[in-house]
């Protein structure tokens, strides 16, 4: 199949995704045609597949990407050494790395029903292994006095649930500055584990 006059891989693929992106955050996945995201990146339809073999295809990489970034970013910074301030730390990291992507965090949480079952099963992995790192700082602080929590597991969960909702609320320029909002966070992250 010939290239579209104009087209070009490395651009018109991110292209694709990026419009995809933003046509699932605003409408859904299922509601989102084909037709749609090539008429918003300026392609016919049937180019689209030159980038992506069908819309499953699509909403997977958009979900994989997301979690690959994320546990890239995470892997990237240097960590302290002792829990709470490694607790600390990924609070701030968890509230910045997700304000920078409103739409890919709303349609990792949103769209999860829409993967086939073999597509949900590696973004479940993707997601465990980030959990996992919260866990780990949560089990250490536990195991050394640091921290009182009952159950590790449903803390971790509990606290990802809380900093990714700040995504639903927080508008840049608003009442409170992103940092201000990460420390009122820290505080209250803080007082559930002491």
């Amino acid at each position: 199949m010939a290239r579209t006059a104009g087209s070009h891989s490395g651009i018109t693929g991110p292209r694709v995704r990026e419009a995809a992106l933003r046509l699932f955050a605003q409408h859904g996945f299922a509601a989102v045609s084909m037709r749609q995201i090539a008429k918003e990146v300026g392609v016919q339809a049937g180019a689209l597949y030159n980038y992506t073999p069908d819309k499953q295809s699509l909403l997977f990489d958009l979900l994989k990407g997301h979690m690959d970034d994320l546990l890239t970013a995470r892997q990237a910074v240097s960590w302290p050494p002792d829990p709470e301030a490694q607790l600390e730390h990924f609070t701030r990291f968890h509230i910045a790395f997700h304000l920078e992507r409103p739409e890919a965090v709303f349609i990792s949480y949103m769209e999860l029903r829409n993967l086939t079952p073999d597509n949900f099963a590696v973004i479940e992995d993707l997601r465990r292994r980030y959990e996992s790192a919260l866990e780990a700082i949560l089990q250490t602080g536990r195991d050394t006095g640091v921290f009182q929590v009952p159950d590790t597991k449903i803390t971790t969960l509990a606290i990802i649930a809380m900093l990714t909702g700040v995504n639903t609320w927080y508008r840049s320029g608003g009442r409170l500055s992103q940092h201000e909002v990460e420390t009122i966070y820290w505080d209250m992250v803080r007082k559930a584990v002491t």
